[in-house]
């Protein structure tokens, strides 16, 4: 008892167990010398025997008890909260700036009766290439680097491939935008061999030019916020005929500094590409060219993330820098 007194951990109370109960414990000794005895003696030296060995293990048990309400006690004391102090609490997450924009881009576009489709980021030649009027032969194809399979499969250049599943399986009249990521050999400074790209479709009876241009403007200024001077331009694009460039004026100094830069003293930003659909891609939609026809548009999601949100190294985007990442939109980082 005067050991067990003085136990204050666990570890000494099971050396303590093992001395005097364990296989050559004193106690258990003293069990296997009953034999000695005289037999006439051997029942009542038994009896206390193991009368002695349970108040021990008894003992034991609540000295070990105690030993572990004691700790548990401190631990709580050292681990102690209060429960009525307020919570902490966690950092808000944000969309990543390219994601946030797609999202005000294709919600832009929704309040203009378009919905959004998706397609395959792994396409074939057909949707890729020749139902948009690129040929094995076609010249244009050489203006897209492509990532090919061993299978004759490939990382699609752009999302319009969406835009034809989109025809074969609704038909017209059909209003959609495709957002997504997009894949090109070629990486630098200003380029990435992975993007995001957002395409817009509109197949009608009589469909105007200047609807394209409206819709075009009134994107960009919902988009930004406010109303932004524009031009089209004359370009050429293989599915799109006559095809166009859209410029607005430069979202940071408006023309007015030849120093600027984001538009370098220009005054103009190009944006988008756009066109009225060429007849070959609506025939290969399974649409009648002679009753509809449509336009369609093209804008980098990663270059109006960077224009709206001052982001001026396009390598921020892709980085994935947590503390980047957590601070917010806005602003140059």
């Amino acid at each position: 008892m005067e050991s067990l007194n003085a136990i204050t951990a666990l570890q000494e109370l099971d050396e303590l167990r093992v001395k005097y109960t364990g296989k050559k414990g004193e106690l258990t000794l003293l069990l296997r010398s009953l034999g000695k005895l005289p037999k006439e003696l051997r029942k009542d030296a038994g009896q206390e025997l193991n009368t002695l060995r349970d108040e021990i293990e008894s003992k034991l048990e609540q000295t070990g008890r105690k030993i572990r309400d004691d700790e548990n006690e401190r631990q709580e004391k050292a681990q102690r909260i209060d429960v009525t102090l307020p919570a902490k609490g966690r950092t808000a997450g944000a969309f990543h700036p390219v994601m946030q924009t797609m999202h005000d881009i294709a919600n832009i576009m929704q309040g203009l009766g378009y919905s959004v489709a998706s397609g395959p980021e792994k396409e074939e030649e057909f949707y890729n290439f020749e139902c948009l009027n690129m040929p094995s032969w076609h010249p244009a194809r050489d203006m897209q680097d492509t990532f090919y399979f061993p299978d004759g499969t490939l990382l699609r250049t752009h999302t319009s491939p969406v835009q034809i599943r989109a025809m074969l399986q609704y038909g017209a009249p059909l209003r959609i935008v495709c957002p997504g990521k997009v894949y090109r050999r070629d990486n630098d400074p200003t380029h990435s061999p992975m993007f995001n790209q957002m395409e817009g479709l509109l197949v009608d009876k009589d469909v105007p030019f200047s609807v394209m241009k409206g819709t075009m403007t009134e994107m960009m200024n919902a988009f930004f916020g406010r109303s932004l001077k524009s031009r089209f331009r004359a370009s050429y694009f293989p599915f799109t005929e006559p095809s166009m460039e859209l410029d607005i004026e430069c979202v940071e100094c408006s023309g007015h500094d030849e120093h600027c830069r984001v538009c370098h003293g220009t005054g103009w930003l190009e944006v988008a590409g756009m066109g009225m659909v060429h007849p070959n891609v609506i025939r290969a939609g399974k649409i009648d060219p002679d009753k509809y026809n449509g336009f369609a548009f093209g804008i980098g999601l990663d270059r109006m993330a960077m224009l709206k949100y001052g982001i001026s190294d396009l390598r921020l985007l892709f980085d994935g820098s947590v503390s980047y990442l957590l601070s917010g939109l806005g602003g140059e980082n």
